[in-house]
């Protein structure tokens, strides 16, 4: 089943889930970090569904592809801000797996979509995964 626009993607949703747990995870940062790592991890999981966004309402698979690959990017960004938050003590163990298994769920889901794409040959408008499939 098609979807009619980049919110209709699952990954979408997820990676926006992904936000506000981070935004919630660093509320409680030392104020000497807020425009620090607090910032940098809010940026990070800001871009990943900013990035498939901005990809799907692209003309072409190529350009979907390029965003897709940006996200991932900004996934792995974010994984590395929050190990370097556990090792500071700003979060706890269970606050980083939280992260963590989002984030490798994400990464999964991201694969999906970029093999989905570039098996399929097509244009953005169309290709993907929802929420009902």
């Amino acid at each position: 089943m098609s979807f009619k626009n980049y919110q209709d993607l699952e990954v979408w949703q997820r990676a926006m889930d992904l936000v506000v747990l981070c935004y919630q995870m660093t509320k409680g940062f030392p104020k000497s970090e807020i425009y620090g790592l607090a910032s940098q991890i809010r940026r990070a999981a800001v871009s990943i569904p900013a990035n498939i966004a901005e990809g799907r309402e692209r003309q072409h698979s190529k350009e979907f592809l390029q965003h897709l690959s940006i996200a991932y990017g900004s996934l792995a960004e974010l994984e590395t801000h929050v190990q370097i938050a556990k090792r500071l003590d700003y979060i706890d163990v269970n606050q980083l797996k939280g992260v963590l298994d989002k984030s490798a769920e994400i990464g999964r889901m991201l694969n999906g979509l970029r093999r989905s794409i570039q098996s399929s040959g097509v244009s953005s408008q169309g290709s993907g995964k929802t929420r009902d499939n």
